[in-house]
């Protein structure tokens, strides 16, 4: 068995998991290029790609182990590290929006936004999730910021802005967990290590469009056989990709019905349009048959149609409009005919849609092979983007010993790299268990769901930031935050064990094992029975309004009186409005811009010190929680206290 060498540091390997073949490029970056070794495709037997996705692991990774081997081969390199691109068939775009109140009007650092940022990927992901039968994972690939609002304001940033409610809206894009996890599988079957996994189309742009031209608004789409994948540049990077169901198999379908053919025979012809000759082949009955290219031609007008209209619609959803040029690429951009019918959809200058394949000199090279193929964009595209660093996912990071799934270009926070792996807002910062509220004998009560067990966070062993950011070779350790207990009492816990007198919920006789829901109504008739639940003192002690307060257990009995009802409210008068602030009356002079009072206008009148304050601030209007830009009107109940 021959010697082979290992594989170095800096040679990519990189394979084009494609429906109809698998591609494989080995090369290394010399001189701001990435200089092609070698090239080799082989074919799949039978259908192991649906739509550019894996079907058969086993059959993928028997192929790709088959490349890998005539490689291996002929450079007399073992090859171990591999470079991949997921198809952008199952690729899911969602919006999502998150919020964040803050105790008090404040600086917006970057952790906050961060955080927000972070729940509204999760927000994006979670709509997704309805629209399943069964829960899925995903992964985030990439997202943008379609706006941010700081008190209700529209804002390009929020950095060191000052305010307190901050809010983000976020486009954000994924990738299913099982067709990652797919490519990983066979990867592992073959015998191979995944050092960089990126998208088709993006990959495709790399080799295609070259970073100094993507100031201009350019489109390329790349032409498989199973899916039209589609990336859209403009002002210095990829903007969006989207990808269409239809693609270079439509077209040999079409002939396959037409001249009742197997697949293989109509891929011939379909590769054959461009001699002037007439087509000879053998039909599914054994009979050999002539026909005209003319005639073939005009037999897949109709679905090539279909392709250029598929094709330009989507360009249009993406970029909005006909970019200012358009490259087609992969095997379907052969296609005779295609360019143009392309070119009349969109409305563009036939010169303005060209065939991929002259640009790859910018940043691919070849000594002895021929690398003007449109067919190699993909593949070639791919070796690019790890070879010469336009991928942050060209080298491996661990994330808890395993290498991390890294998808998208630019730098990568650690809360990036997170997302990308398929965790949450809440395993990043786990969420506080629901609080459960009813009323007890005419008093509003409130328990408190249990804190969430916050996530450590280590990057080479030492704690980190989600905004940190993530270098080559990092090893991430992470533990999720665990979200705390939601609130939960029966109605024998709260009342006690002494208690032995009748008690209505919701108007109804129940036992004292029956769990409390949330607004329950609960009345207890025994006055020598009183419940052994007290009432932490508030500042509404003047007995004015319904306390907002913890309840606990406590022995020994103490009884609970039942409030007088609220005081009437006073009229409104032109001079102002009269409200109780923490159970003391405040009147209010009218604005003169006429507009209402919000709780943050009372704030200042609260008698908290903001400077120090040992919790967060809590606010209720008439009993009710309610947001810093609640408004306030006369009669109005409101208190400001910091829990």
């Amino acid at each position: 068995m021959a010697e082979y060498k290992a594989q170095e540091q800096d040679l990519i390997f990189a394979l084009d998991i494609g429906t109809r073949s698998i591609v494989g490029v080995v090369g290394r970056p010399v001189g701001g290029r990435l200089k092609v070794l070698d090239i080799e495709m082989a074919e799949h037997t039978s259908r192991a790609m649906l739509d550019g996705q894996i079907d058969n692991i086993q059959q993928v990774a028997a192929l790709a182990r088959t490349v890998t081997d005539r490689l291996e081969s002929r450079l007399g390199i073992r090859l171990e590290r591999v470079c991949v691109a997921a198809a952008g068939r199952a690729l899911r775009t969602q919006s999502g929006c998150f919020r964040i109140d803050l105790p008090q009007k404040q600086a917006i650092t970057a952790e906050q936004i961060s955080r927000l940022e972070a729940g509204a990927l999760s927000a994006a992901e979670e709509a997704l999730q309805v629209e399943e039968e069964t829960r899925r994972q995903f992964f985030m690939v990439g997202y943008t910021v379609a706006q941010y609002r700081l008190d209700n304001y529209p804002l390009a940033t929020l950095l060191d802005h000052n305010g307190q409610r901050a809010e983000a809206e976020v486009v954000a894009t994924f990738l299913p967990g099982e067709v990652v996890e797919s490519l990983y599988t066979a990867m592992r079957a073959a015998g191979l290590q995944v050092a960089s996994l990126t998208l088709e189309p993006i990959a495709a742009m790399n080799a295609a469009v070259p970073i100094e031209l993507r100031l201009l608004n350019l489109a390329l789409v790349d032409i498989g056989a199973g899916t039209t994948d589609i990336a859209v540049c403009r002002d210095g990077s990829v903007v969006g990709y989207t990808m269409a169901t239809i693609a270079g198999d439509e077209i040999t379908e079409a002939l396959m019905r037409a001249y009742l053919v197997d697949f293989q025979t109509a891929e011939e012809m379909k590769r054959a349009l461009h001699s002037s000759e007439d087509l000879v082949y053998v039909d599914i009955l054994g009979m050999e048959n002539t026909v005209s290219c003319q005639e073939v031609r005009a037999t897949i007008e109709e679905p090539l149609g279909r392709l250029a209209e598929a094709i330009a619609q989507r360009v249009t959803e993406v970029n909005t409009t006909a970019p200012s040029a358009l490259f087609l690429a992969g095997g379907g951009s052969k296609l005779e005919g295609l360019r143009e019918r392309v070119a009349k959809c969109l409305g563009m200058d036939e010169r303005r849609v060209a065939t991929a394949g002259s640009n790859y000199a910018k940043s691919a090279f070849a000594d002895e092979l021929d690398l003007g193929n449109p067919e190699y964009a993909t593949p070639l595209g791919i070796a690019v983007s790890a070879g010469l660093g336009l991928l942050n996912d060209s080298y491996v990071v661990t994330l808890n010993g395993e290498t991390a799934k890294l998808f998208r270009s630019g730098s990568l926070t650690l809360r990036d790299i997170l997302l990308m792996n398929g965790y949450t807002y809440a395993d990043m910062l786990g969420r506080t268990g629901k609080n459960l509220s009813f009323t007890l004998d005419g008093r509003r009560v409130r328990l408190r769901g249990e804190p969430a067990v916050p996530a450590i966070l280590m990057i080479n062993g030492e704690e980190a930031a989600l905004t940190a950011i993530v270098n080559a070779g990092d090893r991430i350790a992470f533990t999720p935050a665990r979200s705390g207990a939601d609130a939960a009492r029966t109605l024998g816990q709260l009342l006690g064990e002494g208690f032995t007198g009748r008690v209505l919920v919701n108007n109804r006789d129940v036992p004292l094992d029956t769990p409390l829901q949330q607004g329950d109504v609960i009345l207890t008739l025994d006055p020598g029975a009183a419940p052994a639940v007290r009432l932490e003192e508030t500042e509404e002690a003047a007995g004015l309004v319904p306390a907002e307060a913890e309840a606990a257990v406590l022995p020994p009995p103490a009884p609970v009186e039942v409030p007088p009802p609220p005081p009437p409210k006073p009229a409104e008068t032109p001079r102002g409005i009269h409200l109780i602030l923490n159970g003391t009356p405040l009147t209010l002079p009218e604005k003169d811009s006429g507009q209402p009072y919000y709780l943050m206008d009372l704030l200042e009148r609260s008698g908290l010190d903001f400077d120090h304050l040992e919790g967060p601030v809590r606010l209720t209007v008439n009993g009710m929680e309610s947001g810093f830009s609640q408004s306030v009107r006369s009669g109005d109940v409101v208190t400001i206290r910091c829990d």
